[in-house]
Formats: structure tokens, C-alpha cells, sequence
């Protein structure tokens, strides 16, 4: 494999046709799904925007995961329609730039508004396209909205600092400035959020957007940008400032090269990321990466069992395994291990009745986004089965439209498994069997990744062993709860092969701005630094 044809986020062939379909056979066209056409979408859709919608390239058939139907379709950009985007975000950096971040911050405040007011017709498109479930959808968005009202505040809070200088009247100063571009490549599983971590806190930092959703979402990114757009031209501010590019792995590569974009915020696996930012890099350009996450709950003998059993059963099967904080591992202390398993498998067979159709009520469990999706899961099944793991619940593909499974729990494997050290995109968790904490924070740092890690336990001193220098070196730690559902309040990002990037809340901002030290002095003496003299 290239890779071109790697560059996140891959094309999924079941996903994507590029063929002539009625339009009777459009699910946009059918009443149940009249939010889309709420939402400015069409059945044909350009999928470039630079102040004006466009695109050259291919045109692809977005599909439903539940289903199996055709949504509606998108044009695609080339590479020369990301180079107008490229000229057109460098022209609107002009104007964006010179406003006063609290005016920014005006802007961001009412994108937050304008996303509110189209909250549930964009949460249910997201459940429609990417295969989550309506609520998840819904809060996905509400996840932009949170980060919009953080930006707001923000634009009145970014600051460098004034350092005491050795040298008599001498002012030594911090100052930050923006980059300019921020190219933002974002995967299936989080087609909203994770662009909205980037965008508003890029935003107010005085940054333009230059955005390539996932191919297999191409819906989610026009109709977010359109709701950006409604926002940019109300104030007469030019539409690239939140520019759209939709595209394959041409388009990917392109971001990763450019030389006019500073900065490029890439999600998705270690793999390709471990390429894009080698691309980046060669130019002496920023990345920021949020890749994998091989994620662990450990649970110490003391813990409340059935809050792990609650907890553990959204953090494996939600969003059909298909968050980078899923859990992945399950590190229960001996003395627990087996009524924990026992108890699990129980949840998960009351919960499967609780399996459907991602838009309607009631539903907690969807699709997998894709076939590929599937591939994973069972050859995974496979290999764990193949190495003495044990299938206690699940394993198998359900039989109905879409991409359905059962969600899965193994067994019987040794903590250092490849296939336990292998992060599998799928609702498979393996319970492992550990004789004590420390052995349980050797277990959860020994894989690659580093994102998120939980313990469950009522002992005060694990609690700041866990937090501390030889506990959990991941970059999410929890205590009592899962390692999933993070708050836009924190910097959420992982060390290790996760990529060392941070998005959303706290200084993650720093990462959208570049930082000069600035040396004034309002004398007429020109002492020199460290007590040099030279006369």
C-alpha cells in the first residue's frame, strides 16, 4: 500500500461510489430524513469552499452504515482546487488577522449560536452518516458549541508574560502571534468535534482554517462549513477564513507539503500519522497529531464492582468501538476478575435488545462505520481465538442490512499478546488477569500508545501513585470513571505513538500560535547580557 492511498482518512470503497444513481434512491429525498435538506444539503453537493462552493474532482456517493443506502452525493477537490483554498485562506488571514481577538471571539460566539440553533438536524446527520447513535451525534456537536463558548473566553485571556530582565531599563517581554493557515485533517469517528477543537481555538488565536473531513463523512463537512460560512458572511468577513476542501489522499498529501500552512492538525492512525508528520516535518512545518489509543481500565481489588461493570460497558461498546478512548483492555485484579467477566457478559447480552437503527429512540448501539471496519473485527476474533483466547461473549457479525456485530470480550490471552498490543479499531476488549496495581501500571504502559487510562479503586495513596511519576503514562488519566467522554475543559491528547499533540481546552491554544521573546529597552545605555563586556 502507498502512501497515497494511506493518507488518513482512507477511502472505504463500500462507502464511496462514484456512480449514477435515481433519485428516488436518495435518502435525502425521503421524508424521514427532511433535516438534510434543513441542513442547505442537496442531492448533489460541491464539497470545496473558499468564499464559494466549487470542486473539480470526483463525485462519491455518501452511504448509511444502518443500511447500506445511499445518502446523497459530493463533488470532491483536486489539488488544484486546494491551492484556490490555499490562496484564498492566505487573502482572508489579511483581514482576520487584524482584528482584535475579543472580535474574533465575537465571531466564534456566534458560530456557537448558529451551531445550537441546527444541533439536532447536524447530530442526527452525523448519526445518519458516520453510524453513531443520535444522542452521541447530538453531544458531538454540542462538543463544538462547548469549545466555541471556551474560545470566547479565551479571546480575552491569551497573553504572553513579562519577565524580569538583568539588565537596567530593560523590558522583557513574551509575546504571541498567530501562524496564519491551520490545516485540519479529521477522521470518520468524530466528524464534528475534532474540528471544532481545532477551528475555535485557531480561530480567536487570529489563525485561518483550511479543513479536509473524512471521505467517508463528506456530508457532516459541507453542512458544518455551510453553518461557518452563514456566520462569516452575516459579518461581512471573508469565507475563507473557514475554508473546505473535500478529497482523497491527493488532497492529504497536498495539506501535509504545503509550505503556506504552517501548521497541520492531523487525526487518525498511528501509522499514517507517523507519515504525515514525517511530510511535515521535511518542511519544518508544525504537526499535531492525535492518533491511536490501546486504552485500559485497571480495576484494583477494592473497587465498587458495579460501577466498573457500568462504566466498562459504555466505554467498550459505545460508538461500536469506534472512539480513539475506547477501552481496549480490561486489567482486573485476580480477586475480581471473574465476577467482573461474569457480571459484563451479563450487561451486554441485556444491553444487545438496545441494538438498531442509529436515528431511532431508544437505540444505544449502532453500526461499524464500514466494512473495513468488519475485516478488522474478524480477523482480529480470529487471531485472538488462534493464540488461546477465549470468546466469552460476541464475535460474530449480525445478520441484518449495514455493518452491525456483536460487541466482544476475550479472555485467556497474556497481557503482552500482539494481538492485546494491537489497537483494533471494533468493540473487542480482552480481559486480562493481574495479580496485583503495580503489575496492573506496568501493563497499561508496556503497549505503544499513551491516550487514555482509567483506575478504579477506594485506596487514597493508588489513587496519587497512579497520578504520579510511576503510574499511568498515558496523557488522559481517570479515576473512577472510563477512559472515554473527555471534557472540552482539558487538553485532550496522548504521549508515546499517540503523538504527543494536545487539542481543545487548557494552553492547547500555544499550539496554533508562535511565540517571540522581546527585548525593549527604553534607555540610552546599551548594557550587554550575562555582564559581557565589549569596548
Amino acid at each position: 500500500m502507498t502512501l497515497l492511498t494511506r493518507i488518513l482518512p482512507l477511502t472505504r470503497t463500500p462507502f464511496f461510489i462514484a456512480r449514477a444513481m435515481s433519485s428516488s434512491g436518495y435518502l435525502i429525498n425521503e421524508p424521514k430524513y427532511a433535516f438534510l435538506k434543513d441542513l442547505g444539503l442537496e442531492e448533489s453537493n460541491k464539497g470545496v469552499f473558499n468564499g464559494k462552493w466549487f470542486a473539480n474532482g470526483e463525485v462519491v456517493t455518501s452511504m448509511c452504515p444502518a443500511n447500506n443506502r445511499p445518502i446523497a452525493q459530493v463533488q470532491q477537490g483536486t489539488v488544484e482546487d486546494l491551492d484556490a483554498c490555499v490562496k484564498a485562506g492566505k487573502e482572508a488571514w489579511q483581514v482576520w488577522a487584524d482584528m482584535p481577538a475579543p472580535a474574533r471571539g465575537e465571531i466564534v460566539r456566534q458560530i456557537g449560536v448558529a451551531l445550537r440553533e441546527n444541533l439536532e438536524p447536524l447530530g442526527k446527520l452525523v448519526a445518519l452518516e458516520m453510524g453513531k447513535i443520535k444522542p452521541e451525534g447530538i453531544g458531538e456537536v454540542q462538543e463544538y458549541v462547548d469549545i466555541c463558548d471556551f474560545a470566547v473566553g479565551l479571546s480575552r485571556m491569551v497573553g504572553g508574560s513579562v519577565l524580569p530582565s538583568e539588565r537596567p531599563g530593560h523590558a522583557l517581554l513574551e509575546n504571541w502571534n498567530p501562524l496564519g493557515i491551520v490545516g485540519v485533517i479529521t477522521a470518520f469517528n468524530f466528524p464534528v468535534a475534532v474540528y471544532g477543537w481545532n477551528s475555535a481555538i485557531a480561530m480567536v488565536c487570529g489563525n485561518t482554517l483550511l479543513w479536509k473531513g473524512a471521505p467517508t463523512t463528506p456530508l457532516v463537512s459541507v453542512a458544518t462549513t455551510k453553518i461557518v460560512a452563514s456566520v462569516l458572511e452575516k459579518n461581512n468577513l471573508p469565507g475563507a477564513v473557514s475554508a473546505l476542501c473535500c478529497g482523497g489522499a491527493d488532497v492529504g498529501t497536498a495539506i501535509a507539503k504545503d509550505e503556506r500552512i504552517p501548521l497541520v492538525s492531523f487525526t487518525g492512525s498511528t501509522n499514517v500519522g507517523k507519515q504525515v508528520s514525517l511530510m511535515v516535518q521535511e518542511r519544518f512545518g508544525r504537526h499535531l497529531l492525535e492518533l491511536g489509543g490501546n486504552n485500559a481500565i485497571i480495576v484494583d481489588e477494592d473497587a465498587d464492582i458495579e460501577m466498573v461493570v457500568r462504566a466498562a460497558l459504555f466505554a467498550c461498546v459505545g460508538t461500536a468501538g469506534q472512539r480513539c478512548t475506547t477501552t481496549r483492555r480490561l486489567i482486573l485484579h485476580e480477586k475480581v476478575h471473574d465476577e467482573i467477566v461474569e457480571r459484563l457478559v451479563k450487561a451486554y447480552k441485556s444491553f444487545m435488545p438496545r441494538l438498531g437503527d442509529p436515528l431511532d429512540d431508544g437505540v444505544l448501539y449502532g453500526p461499524m462505520h464500514s466494512q473495513q471496519g468488519i475485516d478488522g473485527y474478524l480477523a482480529t476474533i480470529k487471531e485472538a481465538v488462534s493464540l488461546g483466547g477465549k470468546v466469552e461473549f460476541g464475535g460474530n457479525v449480525i445478520d441484518r442490512e449495514g455493518f452491525f456485530v456483536e460487541p466482544t470480550i476475550v479472555t485467556g490471552l497474556p497481557h503482552d499478546s500482539p494481538v492485546v498490543h494491537r489497537e483494533t479499531f471494533a468493540p473487542i476488549v480482552y480481559a486480562l488477569k493481574c495479580p496485583s496495581l503495580d503489575t496492573g501500571i506496568q501493563w497499561n504502559n508496556e503497549v505503544n500508545q499513551g491516550l487514555s487510562s482509567s483506575l478504579f479503586t477506594q485506596n487514597l495513596g493508588n489513587v496519587f501513585k497512579w497520578l504520579g511519576p510511576k503510574g499511568s503514562d498515558c496523557g488522559i488519566i481517570n479515576v473512577n470513571i472510563p477512559t472515554n467522554g473527555a471534557e472540552i475543559g482539558g487538553a485532550f491528547g496522548g504521549e508515546k505513538h499517540t503523538g504527543g499533540g494536545r487539542e481543545s481546552g487548557s494552553d492547547a491554544w500555544k499550539q496554533y500560535m508562535r511565540r517571540s521573546t522581546c527585548t525593549i529597552n527604553y534607555t540610552k545605555e546599551l548594557p550587554l547580557a550575562q555582564g559581557i563586556k565589549f569596548e
